[in-house]
Parts: C-alpha cells; structure tokens; sequence
C-alpha cells in the first residue's frame, strides 16, 4: 500500500494543523506551552501535540481507512507567543468529546498528557489550562458535598473555616496526637488535620489514632458547644484498606475524611468521593506530589488544571498554597484557580492565568484550604486573597506559641474574627493590618503573645512559578 505522504513530523502538520476551525461547544479545549526542537516549525510542532494527545501516529497505517479521522482527530488551532519567552509558544487545541469516557477525569489526562510528553519533536511541554464542555461536566459527580451544605453540616457560617495540621507531623503515639487535638479544638479551631503522610505508620496505627481523635473531638465539642472535626486521612496502599478506613470515620460519627489525591491517584480519588456522597461524610483533599508536577513554569502541568480536575472527580476542600506563607504560590494565579474551584462561571483572564472561558453549570463549589507557614500576622491578607469560603489552617502557627496549642487556637480565632470584623465595617485589611491586630489584642493576651512571637517571621522568596504577562 502507498504512503499518502512522507513520514515525519510534517505529516502531522497536514492532518492536524487547523488555523481555520472554530471550536464546537462540546469541545475539550486545551492549551499547551510549548518549546519545540531546534528548526521545526511551531506549526509542526503545534500539530504533534494535538495528533500524539488524540488519533495520530508516526506512519501511516491501513486501519485509519476504517473510522473516520476527521471525527475523531484533536486540531491545533491557534499558536500565540509567550510574553517574555521568545522560545516558548502556545499552542491551542480542540478535542471532539467522544474521545473521552464520561465522568472519567482518569481518561482525560491519559489521553491529553499519558505519552505527548515523550516526544521527541518536543524539547518541553506544559499544559496550561484546559477548558472541559458543560456536556462531559454533567457525566461528573463532582464534591460530595459543596461549600453550602458543607457549612450547614458544620454550622459555619459567615468566615472562614479555622484549622490546623497536629505537628509533629511524624512521631508522636496516637494518645498523645490526641491530645494535641483536643487542646487546639477547645481552643477555638474549628478542624484539625492529618498531615499528607500520617497513614499507619508503627509509632502510630490509623485505628488508635482514629479512637483517641474522635474522644478529643467528642470532649472539645461538649465544652465548648461547637461542632468540631479532623480530617482522618484514609489515604491507603489498596483501594479495599481506604474504604475499611472510611467505614470506620463512619462508624465513629466522624463528619469529614481526608485523601492525598495525586499519590492515591484519580480512581481513588472519585471512587472515595462518590462513598462520601452515598455516606453523608465531607471530603477533605491534600495536593500532596502537586509540585512535582506543576512548579516547573516549562514542563508538567500548571496546577489550575489539576485543580479543575480535582473538582470533577470530587472534594469538598482543596489546598491551594497560602501565597503569603512558606509555599510556592503566585497571588493573581492563585486567585485565578481559586476561582475555578468555588465560582460557577469563570470568565478567560490572562491576567490570572485563566486561558478558557469555563461554564461549571450547578456543580456545587470547593472550599479553598490555605496552609503552610503562616500565622497571626498573616491572617489579614489571607481573609482578602481567600475570602470566607476558604479554611485557613495554622500548623506551627498554632502549635508554635510559647503557652501551649489552646493558646495558639485562641490566638487564630481572636485575629480572624476581628479581621472578619474590620473587613465587614469596610476597613482595608492588608493596608491597616497592624492597627486591626493590635487593637484585638488589648483583649487577648494570646494573640499579644502570638504576634510577639512571630514579628519576625516572614517567607520572603521569588516566585518561581510566574504568571506570563508582559
């Protein structure tokens, strides 16, 4: 049989390099960053990726005469430049809707990101962002939950959730990790956590921990007439061990679980969210590998789309970095994945890095979890990047402060509700942060302490993963 044209990466360019399409409203949009080999063509380029991310291959084979390509095939249908990366370029492709399985986000990224990534054409690769069809959005289960029946089943309403990681986060016997929940909850926390690699380690077996944790949270909510929780990370080896953990969160009347769903993978992860949802128990999510994967600004895949697709395939919060703590995070990129998790409608903004007009129909919403080095003094500018529908958690922020981990909780609550406070009689929070603390602490001698303790802590570093605006 005759070849219908030369082998080579110039094939691609005469099957999938489409300036003139118009994407259909059912199509899966994406946008690929991307550095091609010396000399090739950004067109050329451009169409590899589409054609190695849907129907194509090096050669030409007899069975392409048996279906139809121009169905099934992803298009290239736009190439922009990078603002300040003469190397880079993006590229903007279009994938008809049957090529994926409905509600599978397992599918999506197997098929966008599973092999592209090797391909020799390519120096580096990075995908920005992708914009899913209301048509597959409606094949997904999405959080079991959502932020409004979240807060209805916690009796939270009108601020931010309040939390905190128990630390050590390694090491300490499940009584004592009790205890230290116990002391931050009845100390005004509202949550506390698992850290990403508590699972059953010897020191501390999950079902010790779990029966110690849940008298912790039993006693705090009695004295202080709160609801109070901790995320119980069922993160397991087996998907059969997860769910034997989450079936005893239940049996302890425990309202919310936890999963890392990166290292535990997305199967996991939507199967857990659709017991949670079948269960009546909230679904807590930690990004733990995120950066692997995400904080190379020319290779990998920006955390905006594992965010999107971690919505699809279900949790009720999601940790998003802090911005202003000890982890990577840009403010107006943070701001615009935020935004994909909680909003209904997300309109393109490059200048939050938002490259597709997303429709999220009535999917309900993600609370955005900010953690990682942050305390008192930063509680101002978290309340204005993340607004209430957030859980801002304080780790070494509560457990840190020289009178023990109550003191440390009641320090966190005192700032934040005068925070909500200040920003409710239409003060500027981050401008008159200093003076709205300082005032809340002639009543608090917690908070005083607190701030005396953490005047000097700041994380002051460059952002390695920038947004690209000129």
């Amino acid at each position: 049989m005759a070849k219908k044209y030369d082998a080579g990466v110039k094939e691609y360019r005469d099957l999938y390099w489409a300036p003139d399409y118009v994407p259909l409203d059912t199509d899966l949009l994406a946008c690929f960053k991307v550095v091609g080999q010396a000399g090739v063509p950004r067109e050329e380029v451009a169409a590899a990726v589409a054609a190695e991310s849907s129907t194509g291959t090096w050669s030409t084979v007899w069975s392409e005469l048996l279906t139809d390509l121009e169905f099934y095939k992803g298009r290239a249908y736009r190439i922009e430049d990078v603002p300040g990366d003469p190397d880079a370029f993006y590229t903007f492709i279009a994938y008809p809707l049957d090529l994926f399985e409905e509600g599978s986000v397992v599918n999506v990224l197997t098929s966008l990101v599973g092999n592209v990534f090797g391909f020799k054409a390519l120096r580096t690769l990075r995908l920005e962002d992708i914009r899913f069809p209301i048509a597959f959005i409606k094949t997904c289960g999405g959080p079991p939950a959502g932020i409004q029946l979240e807060r209805d089943r916690l009796n939270k309403y009108g601020r931010p959730l309040l939390g905190c990681t128990i630390k050590p986060k390694l090491g300490l016997s499940a009584k004592n990790y009790g205890r230290a929940v116990y002391e931050c909850l009845r100390g005004g926390l509202d949550l506390t956590k698992d850290d990403e690699n508590i699972n059953s380690q010897p020191f501390m077996r999950w079902r010790d921990r779990w029966d110690f944790v849940a008298e912790a949270i039993d006693k705090a909510e009695r004295e202080t007439g709160e609801r109070k929780g901790h995320y119980l990370n069922v993160t397991a080896a087996t998907p059969e061990e997860m769910y034997k953990r989450a079936e005893y969160a239940k049996e302890l009347n425990m309202p919310i679980i936890m999963h890392d769903f990166l290292t535990g993978g997305f199967t996991a992860n939507t199967g857990l969210a659709n017991w949670c949802r079948e269960n009546g128990i909230l679904l807590h999510i930690h990004r733990a590998m995120h950066a692997v994967i995400d904080r190379n600004p020319h290779h990998g895949i920006h955390f905006r789309v594992l965010a999107k697709c971690l919505r699809l395939s279900g949790g009720d919060q999601l940790h998003t970095g802090t911005v202003v703590g000890k982890l990577e995070g840009d403010r107006q990129s943070t701001l615009g994945f935020v935004d994909q998790l909680r909003e209904s409608f997300v309109p393109e903004d490059r200048s939050r890095g938002v490259f597709f007009d997303q429709d999220w129909g009535s999917m309900p919403g993600v609370f955005a979890v900010a953690s990682g080095g942050i305390h008192v003094w930063h509680m101002p500018a978290l309340l204005n990047i993340f607004g209430d529908d957030s859980c801002l958690q304080f780790g070494g922020g509560t457990q840190g402060h020289p009178w023990g981990n109550a003191a440390g909780a009641s320090a966190n609550r005192v700032a934040l509700e005068a925070c909500v406070k200040a920003r409710n009689e239409g003060r500027e929070l981050e401008r008159e942060a200093r003076e709205i603390l300082t005032e809340a602490a002639q009543h608090s001698p917690e908070l005083a302490i607190a701030m005396e303790t953490w005047k000097e802590i700041k994380f002051e570093f460059d952002t390695v993963d920038k947004l690209d605006v000129a």
